[in-house]
């Protein structure tokens, strides 16, 4: 998309935004002029076993949108009860963030209530490559089985650059970034009713990050430069709150500066960490490497300790160790 049509986009979305009622929070809803509820952003989070994932939902009064659909059915399963036990709304969209499988496994339990999926061509054509390298280190990790791992994922609407949910009431303008960040693709998502820039896991404010990196080419290729510059490009809609995968919610320039400065000193963490093994660099790829992971996590959690989610390093910094150590 070019950055003309994006930044004329950005002013008309800019422009909904600032027109709606400042009453519509994102935990509670509001009343419209004629009594029945107002758009509303809310949402649901997994347990520590779904690795605390957070699925935005969008109920405008007459339908509900959802922003990535769980690492599991049984999750995806808990978040349309909880979704349900708030409103009369069916759920018809659920969007998927970028090609992760806590945002993408559970998307056929959504589909099962016949709720269409939504994603960037980039990212549904992301999802059978994640989809085969997730399985394969569960199912040998005895997490799962063949059979008890989720199904791979099929996306029902795929778009390029930008588009508008056709819904009854209300608006959601999901955008394709120019750049890679946690994944290798990123879609974000506009709700101007309450203000709001969804971004899944692209922002973690106050929480530690997932340092695997975008599976190519069957194996973890973290770039933490291009991530800076897909944070760059949120910029564009400064004057809304980021709702990011895990964390706090945070206006757009604060939550851009703190990823950007997180993710620097996570990297100069990780470096001085792979400098200081030396020789023994290579015991990130063996069987040492968790109690390696472990020490990096200990020292994430010195460097950031008002974090949240320490463990999101123990198990996600392999990939940037990895890569640093190859170097």
């Amino acid at each position: 998309m070019s950055k003309l049509i994006r930044a004329a986009a950005v002013a008309s979305f800019t422009a909904l935004a600032a027109c709606a009622s400042e009453a519509a929070g994102p935990s509670v809803p509001a009343e419209g002029s004629t009594g029945a509820p107002a758009a509303r952003l809310a949402a649901f989070t997994s347990d520590a076993a779904g690795f605390d994932t957070r699925s935005y939902y969008y109920d405008t009064g007459r339908e509900v949108v959802v922003f990535d659909a769980q690492f599991t059915g049984a999750y995806a399963k808990s978040a349309i009860a909880q979704i349900r036990s708030e409103t009369q709304s069916p759920i018809t969209y659920v969007v998927v963030t970028h090609p992760n499988p806590d945002k993408f496994n559970g998307a056929s339990e959504f589909q099962k209530i016949g709720a269409k999926v939504v994603a960037s061509r980039a990212t549904a054509g992301a999802i059978d490559e994640v989809h085969a390298y997730k399985k394969a280190y569960m199912v040998g990790a005895g997490m799962f089985t063949e059979e008890t791992y989720p199904p791979k994922a099929v996306v029902d609407v795929t778009f390029e650059g930008a588009y508008s949910l056709p819904l009854q009431a209300g608006a959601v303008e999901l955008r394709e970034l120019e750049h890679a960040g946690v994944s290798t693709t990123q879609t974000v998502a506009i709700v101007p009713s309450a203000r709001a820039l969804v971004v899944g896991d692209l922002v973690h404010h106050k929480a530690h990050a997932w340092l695997e990196g975008g599976i190519r080419n069957g194996k973890p290729s973290p770039d933490l430069a291009s991530w800076r510059a897909a944070l760059d490009e949120l910029l564009e809609f400064d004057g809304l709150t980021v709702y990011g995968g895990r964390g706090q919610t945070a206006p757009v320039r604060a939550a851009v500066d703190e990823q950007k400065a997180y993710l620097t000193a996570m990297e100069s963490v990780v470096e001085r960490y792979v400098a200081s093994l030396g020789a023994k660099k290579s015991e990130l790829s063996g069987a040492e490497a968790p109690s390696h992971h472990k020490k990096i996590a200990a020292l994430a959690s010195a460097e950031f300790p008002d974090y949240d989610l320490a463990y999101m390093i123990e198990y996600g910094v392999y990939g940037l160790a990895n890569a640093i150590a190859s170097k």
